[in-house]
């Protein structure tokens, strides 16, 4: 069912799109290789535990959770309304 302007499918092709960005940026956030001591960021020591937990963790806790939610308000707009984009 195409809705206005839009092909037939280009809603759910923005879904898809949508769901591939978000899967593709988590995969680059993966921790790859060997685990840090201290954290890249800040300098805090990174506990044996989190290190264990996560191969390949590059930052603590608290700089990981300021990062994360950095990503996470930098959403990506795919809608095409003019008012979207002015928002």
């Amino acid at each position: 069912m195409a809705g206005g302007w839009t092909r037939d499918g280009a809603v759910q092709d923005q879904i898809d799109d949508t769901v591939s960005d978000a899967v593709q940026a988590a995969r680059t956030r993966m921790p790859r290789g060997e685990s840090a001591e201290f954290c890249d960021l800040c300098g805090e020591e990174i506990p044996e535990k989190r290190r264990q937990a996560l191969p390949g963790v590059r930052t603590c806790v608290a700089c990981q959770s300021e990062r994360d939610a950095a990503v996470r308000s930098a959403g990506i707009n795919r809608r095409g309304s003019k008012d979207s984009q002015l928002r």
